[in-house]
């Protein structure tokens, strides 16, 4: 895992890299999966987050103070929501539960209003979420809900930079950013810390940020919403029998926005699927199929 830390921390590879890391990582394959699990604050955490805060705009509180962001400890009660929403997971979509098993190694809570969650390509396999995301929301919205959504979202992120290592999603950026996999952390929505994006590099909306993204964020997000789609479409059939009214009913609402922000992340995405390797352009049709379905 440091390995390739080390040969990704500033930016995603060529291909001749991509090919040597590859082999030198292959070998640890069969050492079986990583361990899943709740994450203490730790040193290589607090420096995430670090990274994470500057890549965000500065803002101030209500009480005029910056606001911020750290890593905190888990409590014997969100522990708990982490395990429901996992068994959640094994239930609605096993195969999602299966893969963060697999490919997430730690979940930190964050505390702070300055970001909701992210993850960090340097430290990869972390994943890190608001512990406010473990909680009931307003909407009704049960916290092991959004706490499995957290966990496909971030995930999410988390696999598109491994397979981006051998299989780009997107052609070499013109304006010299390479190959790139990943967006920045936000306040609204969350997304991945990467190496950097060039200063021309096209920029476009998306419907989780307020400030234009790089394509490889785009990307990104796209594929994080049409995975949070499929996630709520199984919830919503599962809280039809298990769940309270209210909490169907934000289920199904949560679905709806999911699914219009998916389908405007695959429209803008598709006005530039010239810059889409063969990979990238078949995950996007993927994407648009999860768009069109119906439950």
């Amino acid at each position: 895992m440091h390995t390739a830390q080390r040969a990704l921390r500033s930016r995603p590879p060529s291909r001749e890299p991509r090919a040597s890391l590859a082999a030198l990582l292959g070998p640890l394959a069969g050492d079986g999966p990583p361990a899943f699990g709740p994450a203490e604050p730790q040193e290589h955490l607090r420096r995430s987050v670090a990274r994470a805060l500057r890549s965000v705009p500065a803002r101030t509180g209500r009480d005029g103070a910056p606001v911020t962001a750290r890593v905190v400890a888990w409590d014997a009660e969100r522990r708990q929501v982490l395990v429901r929403a996992m068994d959640l997971l094994a239930e609605v979509w096993p195969e999602m539960a299966g893969e963060l098993a697999e490919t997430v190694t730690e979940v930190a809570l964050l505390d702070g209003d300055a970001i909701d969650g992210f993850t960090d390509f340097t430290v990869h396999g972390v994943v890190l979420v608001h512990r406010d995301r473990l909680t009931t929301s307003a909407s009704g919205l049960p916290g092991p809900v959004r706490c499995a959504e957290a966990l496909v979202h971030e995930g999410t992120h988390n696999r598109c930079n491994a397979a981006a290592v051998t299989e780009p999603f997107l052609l070499p950026d013109p304006a010299g950013e390479g190959p790139s996999v990943s967006g920045g952390p936000s306040v609204s929505g969350s997304a991945s810390v990467s190496g950097g994006t060039a200063p021309g590099a096209l920029r476009v909306a998306t419907p989780l940020r307020a400030d234009p993204r790089p394509l490889s964020g785009l990307f990104q997000q796209t594929v994080v919403l049409a995975r949070g789609v499929l996630l709520y479409r199984g919830l919503a059939a599962l809280a039809v029998l298990r769940m309270p009214a209210r909490a169907e009913r934000a289920v199904v609402a949560r679905e709806a926005r999911l699914t219009a922000s998916a389908r405007q992340a695959v429209d803008t995405l598709t006005a530039h699927s010239g810059a889409l390797t063969d990979t990238g352009r078949a995950l996007l049709d993927e994407c648009a199929a999860v768009t069109r379905r119906s439950r």
